[in-house]
Parts: C-alpha cells; sequence; structure tokens
C-alpha cells in the first residue's frame, strides 16, 4: 500500500489507500479574502491564530499554510511572510503543514523554519516548474503535491491530465523522489460548469492509484463552484471520491456536513478501526447520573441473584 508520511514536530500523519481519509484545513490562506490578506500583511495574525486553533480542533488532520497575499513582487514579500506564518502555526498546533505557494523561495522559506516532515503544495507538469520544484522536494526530502497541469494549461480532457500526472512522476523519479511522496492533484472541474466533472475526477482518481500507484488530493470545494447550497454537492462528492480511492483533500474543516461525510465514508471504507473515530465523535454523553444510577442498579441485581 503506498503511504506518504507527513509530520510535525510531534506527530506523524499517513496519506494512504489504508488510512483514513486525510483532511488537509485550506482556511490559513489569503486568496479571496481580502481581510485575511490585509492582516497579514499588517502584521496582524489573530485570524491566522484563530483558524489554525479551530481547524484542528475541528477534527483536520494537516493544515494548509498559504502567505500569498496581494503584493508587487511576492519573490520579495511572500518569502519572509510564508516562513513567518508557519512558525506562528507550529506553535500554536502540532499537527503536520502544507506549505503551500507557486513561488519556490517562499516555499524554501518555509521550509527551512518548518519542524518535522511538511507537504509541499505544489509542482505542475511545466518545464520551469519542475527544474524548481523537483530539488526542493529532494534536498528537503519531504512530499510534493503534483498538480495535473503544464504550459498547456488545464485540460478538459481526463486522460491528458492522466498524462501530465505520469510525467511529473516519472520525472520525479529521476531526481530520486519515490512515487510515495507524490500527491497528484487530477484537478476537480466546478459541476455546473461541466457536467460531467465529478465522473471524470473518480475516473481518474482510480487510475491513478491502479497505474500509478500515487495518492491523490484536490480542492474539494472546486466542484460546487457557483452552485446554490455548496456545501450539500461537497458532503456528497466526498465520500464518492474516497470510494473511488482519493485519498486526501483540501477543504474546511469547519463546515460538519463535510466532516461528517468524510468520517462515515472511512466507517464504511474500513479505515476508521472499530468505528472508533465516529463513535469518539458522535456517541451522545449519558444524562448527568445515569452511570452512578446504573452501578447501583447492576449491584442490586447482583444481590438478588
Amino acid at each position: 500500500m503506498t503511504r506518504t508520511i507527513v509530520a510535525s514536530a510531534t506527530r506523524e500523519a499517513v496519506i494512504g489507500f489504508d488510512a483514513p481519509f486525510c483532511v488537509i484545513g485550506e482556511r490559513i490562506n489569503p486568496t479571496g479574502r481580502k481581510k485575511l490578506a490585509a492582516e497579514m500583511q499588517d502584521g496582524d495574525f489573530s485570524t491566522v491564530e484563530a483558524d489554525a486553533i479551530a481547524q484542528v480542533a475541528a477534527g483536520a488532520t494537516m493544515l494548509d499554510v498559504n502567505a500569498g497575499v496581494t503584493s508587487v513582487d511576492p519573490n520579495v514579500t511572500e518569502p519572509p511572510l510564508l516562513a513567518k506564518t508557519v512558525e506562528l502555526v507550529q506553535n500554536l498546533v502540532d499537527v503536520p503543514l502544507s506549505l503551500d505557494s507557486s513561488v519556490s523561495a517562499a516555499l524554501e522559506a518555509g521550509l527551512q523554519v518548518c519542524k518535522g516532515r511538511p507537504l509541499i503544495n505544489s509542482v505542475t507538469g511545466e518545464e520551469e516548474k519542475l527544474e524548481l520544484i523537483l530539488p526542493l522536494v529532494k534536498k528537503y526530502d519531504v512530499p510534493v503535491v503534483a498538480i495535473s497541469n503544464d504550459e498547456n494549461g488545464i485540460s478538459e480532457d481526463p486522460d491528458v491530465r492522466f498524462a501530465v500526472a505520469k510525467k511529473i512522476v516519472e520525472r520525479a523519479q529521476d531526481f530520486g523522489i519515490k512515487p510515495e511522496d507524490i500527491v497528484v492533484d487530477p484537478l476537480v472541474m466546478p459541476i455546473g460548469a461541466m457536467a460531467t466533472a465529478g465522473l471524470q475526477v473518480f475516473a481518474l482518481v482510480r487510475r491513478l492509484r491502479e497505474e500509478l500507484r500515487v495518492n491523490t488530493t484536490c480542492g474539494a470545494s472546486n466542484v460546487s463552484f457557483g452552485l446554490p447550497h455548496r456545501h450539500g454537492i461537497n458532503a456528497a462528492f466526498l465520500p464518492m471520491a474516497i470510494a473511488s480511492g482519493m485519498t486526501s483533500a483540501i477543504m474546511n474543516p469547519l463546515r460538519p456536513q463535510e466532516m461528517e461525510a468524510v468520517r462515515a465514508a472511512d466507517v464504511l471504507m474500513s479505515t476508521d478501526r472499530n468505528c472508533a473515530t465516529w463513535i469518539r465523535t458522535y456517541r451522545e454523553p449519558a444524562p448527568e447520573g445515569d452511570g452512578a444510577a446504573g452501578g447501583r442498579r447492576e449491584r442490586r441485581r447482583r444481590r438478588a441473584g
């Protein structure tokens, strides 16, 4: 079984075919969050701190950390900001991190301060990106998300997206990077714009698992983009993707409906051993006093017997 190992300073996690689904919390990302971007630029990390703690409390296995605030020159501003954010987050929570940037200098700055074995998010099939990112993956011995697009952009043809993923896996091997350290994102298209988007990604995930033997991830909310009641779509998509072989997703763990769907899928896929996580999370507490009363009833029954 393919097992991608990630770790913080104190905790190890596994992304794998036989492991519980890996929930990568998406909230520490200023993209599309103007208030958060402004705060981070001003050195205010109060929202970052709150989001880090809340996501772990909600059940996130890992946290994605992105510091891509709007800037004239991200190559100058993003590296120190990502490093600072990584240091802050890992001092608050003990889960592994995913370092999220399209700027190689920012990724290296994050890697220099990150404890444990983080995930890099990401590399694409573009030659320039392969030559910049894969040496970092090898140098720091960390796994990487491989996004199935290249110089031609994102293809609507799933066969093309598979070919790009295969190219990245093969190029990574040229650098001495094993397939288990490649987590492929086959790219989920919005179902509102492409009616076959769900079918495409389910088939792609199965193929990636069976032919390339790699773990997979996605931005789960992409599938519902543009539709009303998005969380209902997301909550249906996730267990279907898990049943197809997907092993992780970048998602919002603060959405109870989606987390419940993931935990139920873990039960049904037999990766939640003895339903332990499900029971611990959803078992209703006994009414106050029931334990003592039950004990007294049992003692009376024994004496009568």
